[in-house]
């Protein structure tokens, strides 16, 4: 039997295919990227990873802290802070931020532009998950929309933040000021502040920012999906702000804002004896609130057209002609210089010639021979216009200058104006002009280029009153650490000590007495009973439509905005100082008509809260009987005569 024998194989190895290779290749290449990737962002990348994932889950919320109070004199709380609903948005958890942003600015009403506040915090460098504050101070129906739509605002959060809130409106809103949200100006300068916090913008809030703002704290806060809190895993407490107390006395503040209530135009009380604000108003006003919210840009354009200037604080940055209040000022630069003494007379006839032309005295038939005494009380031009040319101007410049005049007073407030006190010098420097010696009878009156402020004028009154001290103007008395000892006082600060002589100022205060209490005083309106007013009115004019001055007997029949601004500086007691006003209403006529009735119902409040103590007795050498205090210089007799100017 033969063999089986194989049959041997002759068939080729097969090859790979060449897109077999190439697939093969490519897919170990992918897996070699993928690898390496990995190794990179499992090994090496490790930890940013980490924190990438933790920041998409756990954000770091900063929480602001509640600003200081504000207080009275008498610790009455004035400002303080209560809870707000915020509205936030984090445009890195909504998948579609435009959509996000169209319902969002559907449920707040339209009125903030949610695209152009994210713009503007992208523009100053806000980190990723960094929530943008979008909208202030909800209210309650839009607080509802947002909280029922939030799963269709991927990325929007309600907030709970301290809000700023002013418990009187408008009471004293030029000295408090307001707060408003930090801008990319202010993100600039202070790297402290972040997005969406508040800063102090005007009056007190910005002068003592650094004590009212406090230190934020901030929140560890676990969220979801779309940036919804979970819950919150640490917590860093806030440490609130200090507070402030200022010299402002509540009740004399109401009453000095009811007494100019429906007027424009400004009142000032000061303590002489130290230069503390004891109330300070400036009507019209505006309600400080409007801006803690972010003022919309409504409201922004209602207060800037207006033509009443509801922002401006006329008690330092309105500046007008001081009128016959002037006056005080010319009769001791006279006393003081010589050029004038208590016997001195001038004639008024109603009017004196000088240069070609008249000037007038406000009482048409004049006030016959009359002397410095009787000048001061009737307020005769005619008899001023001789003080001011005997004594130049140049003299009455040195004066005025020593009494704050044409300077700043220093008060920590914004916008305060310098006011003019003109003289030879001043002219040319400004003007490029000569003096014009006619121009001297103007400024003897309290007119042509003067110009004071209302603080100015109840600094000047003060000096009067305490003999010559010009002490700066504070209303803030300490400011409370947090445990409520005092962190920082405020004492008096003098700032110049004018050299009078006591017989030249007792010679005037007299006279300023006389002006409310005398026959023929100007002021008889701002009388209390059983306490000495000293004042003197002031009747700024206006120049009318034809460039020409109104006459004030015939402002009745003018229009309100030419009619005369009414001016009253004034202190009391006269014995022992205790209170210094100086107030003005503008287009308000006379002075002793329109203003003192309202210096009246100040200081009377002012003495109910403060009533003067007694004269204190004084011993003789011989024995020690008490007797009264003898004041300086017998008030001379009044006189009769007068109107009121």
């Amino acid at each position: 039997m033969a063999k089986f024998r194989a049959k041997p194989q002759n068939r080729p190895v097969p090859k790979l295919e060449p897109r077999i290779a190439i697939l093969t290749a490519a897919i170990v290449t992918v897996l070699g990227l993928v690898s390496v990737r990995l190794y990179y962002l499992q090994v090496m990348q490790h930890h940013e990873m980490v924190e990438m994932a933790d920041r998409n889950r756990i954000r770091l919320h900063r929480v602001p802290a509640p600003r200081g109070l504000v207080f009275d004199l008498r610790h009455r709380p004035l400002v303080d802070t209560q809870p707000t609903f915020d509205a936030e948005i984090v445009p890195e958890d909504s998948p579609n931020l435009s959509e996000t942003i169209e319902r969002l600015e559907g449920y707040l009403g339209g009125d903030d532009h949610v695209a152009d506040k994210i713009a503007a915090a992208d523009e100053v460098g806000r980190p990723p998950y960094e929530p943008v504050l979008v909208a202030e101070r909800l209210d309650w129906p839009k607080v509802v929309a947002l909280e029922a739509h939030q799963l269709d605002l991927p990325g929007v959060s309600l907030e709970i933040t301290p809000g700023r809130h002013y418990l009187y409106g408008k009471l004293a809103a030029h000295l408090l000021g307001y707060v408003g949200e930090v801008s990319r100006q202010d993100l600039i300068k202070q790297a402290a502040y972040h997005m969406g916090d508040e800063i102090g913008k005007f009056g007190l809030e910005r002068g003592w920012e650094p004590f009212l703002r406090g230190q934020a704290g901030g929140q560890e806060v676990e969220v979801d999906a779309v940036g919804r809190r979970l819950r919150v895993l640490k917590e860093m407490p806030d440490t609130p702000g200090e507070s402030v107390v200022l010299t402002i006395d509540l009740d004399l503040q109401w009453t000095a804002e009811q007494a100019l209530q429906g007027k424009n135009g400004a009142l000032v009380a000061l303590d002489p004896n130290n230069g503390d604000i004891l109330a300070m108003v400036s009507h019209p006003a505006f309600d400080p609130d409007v801006f803690g919210a972010g003022v919309k840009s409504t409201d922004w354009r209602t207060l800037m057209s207006d033509p009443n200037h509801p922002l401006q604080n006329r008690v330092i940055s309105g500046t007008y002609p001081p009128g016959s209040t002037f006056k005080v000022l010319d009769s001791i630069a006279g006393l003081q210089e010589g050029t004038l003494n208590e016997h001195t007379v001038y004639t008024c006839g109603g009017g004196i010639w000088f240069g070609g032309r008249e000037f007038h005295c406000w009482r048409k038939h004049g006030h016959g021979s009359i002397a410095l005494h009787n000048a001061i009380v009737r307020s005769c031009d005619v008899y001023f216009y001789d003080v001011g040319q005997h004594l130049g101007v140049d003299r009455l410049a040195h004066w005025g200058t020593q009494f704050g005049f044409g300077n700043k007073t220093g008060v920590d407030l914004d916008n305060e104006k310098a006011g003019v006190m003109p003289s030879t010098a001043w002219k040319q420097k400004r003007y490029h002009q000569r003096w014009y010696a006619a121009e001297t009878l103007s400024v003897a009156i309290g007119q042509g280029y003067v110009a004071v402020t209302p603080l100015q004028l109840a600094q000047f009154a003060a000096m009067i009153a305490n003999g010559g001290i010009r002490y700066r103007p504070q209303f803030v008395k300490e400011v409370e650490g947090l445990d409520g000892g005092v962190a920082r006082s405020y004492p008096p600060i003098v700032e110049q000590r004018v050299d009078i002589d006591p017989e030249n100022l007792a010679f005037v205060r007299n006279a300023m007495a006389d002006v409310v209490n005398g026959a023929g005083g100007t002021a008889h309106k701002a009388q209390l009973p059983g306490i000495t007013v000293c004042a003197k009115t002031g009747t700024a004019q206006i120049v009318g439509n034809k460039g020409s001055l109104v006459a004030g007997e015939d402002e009745d029949k003018m229009p309100e905005k030419y009619r005369d601004h009414a001016w009253l500086i004034a202190y009391a007691p006269k014995e022992h100082p205790q209170i210094a006003i100086a107030c003005l209403v503008e287009h308000g006529g006379h002075g002793g008509a329109a203003s003192a009735p309202l210096v009246h119902d100040v200081m009377q409040r002012f003495f109910q809260l403060h009533p003067p103590a007694p004269p204190t007795p004084e011993l003789t050498e011989d024995d020690e009987t008490p007797r009264p205090a003898i004041a300086h210089v017998l008030e001379d007799d009044p006189t009769d005569a007068a109107g009121e100017r």
